[in-house]
């Protein structure tokens, strides 16, 4: 078996690398990455074979269900989600991006895999140097960051799995975010999706029911899409149009920095720069004058408006990529709280809802508010999850137990992050595990972005109303 697991990845690797190369902007350059894929393919084999085999070692003889086959499993996925984020640390790039993904996908993925990732995923990206930085410029300007901008501050703002951001001003004295992608990542991410793919596929070769095949799918699909900025750009345009022409009501309360496109190109974005507190930084924003309840709201009805109307949704509301400040030249006052505006940041990853689809969904969610059960099961049908699962995808949307879901209470779905709730859905999922992996093999990506997005959502509010609750 393990044989045949190599010869599958020598075989991917160089056909991996001949890609990147053929289809290179530039082969020499590439040709040196390509010369890091034998140690990185090493590296990917080596946790997949650590992984596999610490499953298979540590429930050797135990009962599925019982509390030693529970205490054996939870140890297995800690040591292996470890294993997973310091080979996602190593690599860098694409794989930095499989982390996040993970670690948005609370209550889908093994709990101990999710609070790993989260940990450490967007606090500890990688951070090109000065001299990389110069070299994007060098091949997508022609010239420096100093001769592009009057003033370029070295030391990036933040960090990214994908690029960093610096602080500039231009020649006509506008302050701005410049975001540069890390240098190389388009030829690299070649050869980081195929060998993503070869670990998972290994994994779903030991363990029929670990199937996470479709989050390769969608990093491959999504990722050449983030790695090109100037679509990041027309993203951004197309959202502030969408809320203009479609929710004029909200419009105003939404704000996308303004694009400079004659300083930007497909690895470089220049950027108005915003000066607001982050999303989820309550101490911040009360300071502000702002009520966290009304950031809360704010946050929920713009997602609503752009998944059941515009059907155009930004799919990585993660806190980082939303910022808070008063609405500009606004006077009016409730109680003596400023009204917030909602600037949403890093516009490369947006989904497309067809009519059919909102449709579907907005009834599902109706349902489930209603606790309707015919109707919860039909529309879960339409949008793929299958007569035998329109349950377990209830459970997912909702983060409540089946029994919760069809209870006629007012605030049956209802979550108060406590320790318990917390404690019965880890419980669920990990009792569920088979059945939650065949369900996400079955549903359309858009609708898996949607239940990423929702989980995004669901952790700003969260955050939102526990540091609340604890000022």
């Amino acid at each position: 078996m393990w044989r045949r697991a190599a010869t599958a990845a020598l075989a991917l690797g160089a056909g991996a690398g001949g890609a990147a190369i053929a289809y290179s902007d530039d082969p020499s350059a590439t040709l040196k990455i390509c010369a890091h894929l034998p140690p990185r393919l090493l590296r990917d084999a080596a946790t997949a074979a650590t992984i596999a085999f610490d499953y298979q070692y540590s429930l050797l003889g135990l009962d599925p269900g019982t509390p030693a086959w529970l205490s054996a499993k939870h140890d297995a996925h800690l040591r292996s989600a470890n294993r997973l984020q310091e080979l996602c640390f190593r690599n860098g790039g694409i794989y930095i991006k499989l982390g996040q993904h993970i670690a948005q996908l609370e209550y889908v993925v093994p709990e101990e895999y999710v609070q790993t990732m989260r940990a450490s995923m967007l606090k500890r990206c990688p951070v090109s140097s000065y001299e990389q930085v110069c070299q994007v410029f060098g091949k997508d300007m022609g010239e420096s960051p100093e001769t592009v901008f009057a003033e370029f501050d070295p030391v990036p703002l933040a960090s990214a799995s994908l690029a960093q951001v610096h602080a500039a001003r231009t020649h006509d004295g506008q302050k701005v975010a410049v975001k540069v992608q890390h240098d190389h990542l388009t030829d690299t991410s070649v050869i980081d999706i195929a060998t993503v793919g070869l670990i998972v596929n290994t994994l779903h070769y030991i363990f029929p029911t670990f199937d996470y095949r479709w989050l390769v799918d969608e990093i491959r699909e999504s990722a050449p899409k983030e790695l090109d900025f100037l679509n990041e750009a027309k993203n951004s345009e197309k959202c502030v149009q969408n809320f203009r022409r479609l929710s004029p009501h909200i419009a105003g309360s939404i704000y996308v920095p303004k694009v400079y496109w004659t300083l930007s190109s497909s690895r470089i974005l220049t950027m108005e720069f915003m000066d607001a507190k982050e999303v989820t930084d309550v101490k911040g924003i009360k300071e502000l004058g702002i009520r966290p309840v009304d950031v809360s709201n704010l946050v929920s009805k713009a997602f609503s408006e752009m998944i059941f109307k515009h059907g155009f949704v930004h799919c990585d509301p993660h806190a980082a990529n939303m910022m808070i400040r008063p609405l500009p030249q606004d006077s009016r006052k409730t109680f003596g709280w400023r009204r917030p505006q909602l600037i949403l940041l890093d516009h490369g990853l947006y989904k497309e809802l067809d009519y059919a689809t909102r449709i579907s969904y907005a009834s599902l969610w109706k349902a489930l508010v209603f606790s309707d059960e015919k109707s919860i099961k039909e529309n879960s049908v339409k949008l793929g999850a299958g007569e035998d699962l329109h349950a377990l995808f209830a459970g997912v949307l909702t983060m409540r137990p089946w029994k919760s879901v069809i209870d006629p209470a007012v605030d049956h779905l209802v979550l108060d992050g406590s320790s318990t709730d917390r404690s019965e859905l880890q419980m669920y999922a990990s009792l569920y595990f088979p059945q939650i992996s065949e369900l996400l093999r079955r549903l359309p990506r858009v609708i898996l972005l949607m239940l990423k997005t929702n989980d995004c959502l669901r952790s700003v509010n969260h955050a939102l109303l526990k540091k609340l609750l604890a000022c």
